[in-house]
């Protein structure tokens, strides 16, 4: 049985499995849940690199295809002809399924929507950081109950918010959440010219409570998160007095000193916080634009690195309509 699963930026898709019946080897032909996998690697709970495998043994394996759902039953068989027919298969069946699951929707709508009894399913498109995160909040949002209106999550899956996602949205009139990832400025480009809402959360039952009030007619009041810039980390400097200094270049909007931050790395939130201090060249800024460089510290962290993004936000407060 798949325990949890996730896309590595180094290994791609992989999968915690655990051994029931048999032995599961290296190089084992396997068909995990949809998905055929050619066992490339396998690491016990020690981080040791095993070849083999016995019943009650957990196990990491990469060479998957893509991300499995946890709780996905996965099988060995002797030849890799009847893993890849098997696997093939399941894909055909589940891609039917959600063909039989079309301009994009917004709370807006729904909420007008609802109003006039128009709307029977709310279509959601759900990405996560773990394969566990998006179970347990799929299964959060299919246990909202209100009479004569039901959820529908049409795609869910592990990983950064994709353009894909965002073209299924606006062909299914679905809406896009994203619970502790982030999408890049190419993906919020092609939001936009889909006009596609993606609503990002990182406490679930924030992101329950917003799909139940909508689905209520309750549009209260909320506090959004405007984001007002980004900037890519291009150098590290430590200083003993400092710590860690991010040298960074401003890619879109602004940074500003004190302003909320998401350090995201591969798509993923690392860390949530502050920045402690801005700096162009020696002196103090209090706002950096974009193609600017600057340099900067995060209040209580130190783990920067060449390549992360610096997500810089706002909290607004909207009114509903």
């Amino acid at each position: 049985t798949v325990i949890e699963a996730s896309l590595d930026k180094n290994e791609g898709p992989k999968a915690t499995l655990l051994v029931q019946n048999g032995t599961l080897k290296v190089g084992d032909s396997v068909v995990i849940g949809n998905y055929y996998c050619k066992v490339r690697r396998m690491v016990n709970e020690y981080r040791q690199n095993i070849k083999s495998a016995l019943p009650s043994c957990p196990v990491v394996v990469t060479g998957i295809e893509d991300v499995p759902t946890a709780g996905d039953a996965f099988m060995a068989f002797a030849d890799e002809k009847s893993a890849r027919e098997i696997s093939e298969a399941r894909k055909l069946k589940a891609r039917d399924k959600n063909l039989n699951k079309s301009s994009a929707a917004s709370l807006n709508d729904l909420f007008n929507q609802i109003h006039d009894g128009e709307i029977q399913n709310i279509k959601i498109i759900l990405r996560a950081d773990l394969q566990g995160s998006v179970e347990a909040v799929k299964a959060s949002l299919e246990k909202i109950q209100v009479e004569g209106v039901k959820i529908n999550v049409i795609h869910a899956a592990a990983g950064a918010i994709t353009e894909s996602d965002i073209v299924l949205a606006s062909a299914s009139k679905a809406l896009v959440y994203g619970f502790n990832v982030r999408p890049d400025a190419k993906v919020r480009q092609k939001a936009n010219e889909e006009k596609v809402e993606i609503h990002l959360h990182s406490i679930i039952y924030a992101l329950i409570e917003e799909i139940e009030s909508a689905m209520k007619g309750m549009m209260k009041p909320v506090e959004k998160e405007v984001v007002i810039g980004q900037a890519e980390v291009r150098s590290i400097f430590k200083a003993s007095k400092v710590g860690t200094i991010a040298g960074c270049y401003v890619t879109d909007g602004c940074l500003k000193r004190d302003c909320a931050i998401r350090l995201i790395r591969d798509g993923i939130v690392v860390y949530t916080g502050k920045i402690s201090s801005l700096k162009r060249f020696k002196d103090d800024a209090s706002v950096v634009k974009k193609d600017f460089e600057c340099g900067l510290t995060i209040e209580n962290f130190n783990d920067e690195k060449e390549n992360d993004i610096i997500e810089a936000y706002e909290i607004q407060l909207v009114e509903r309509k």
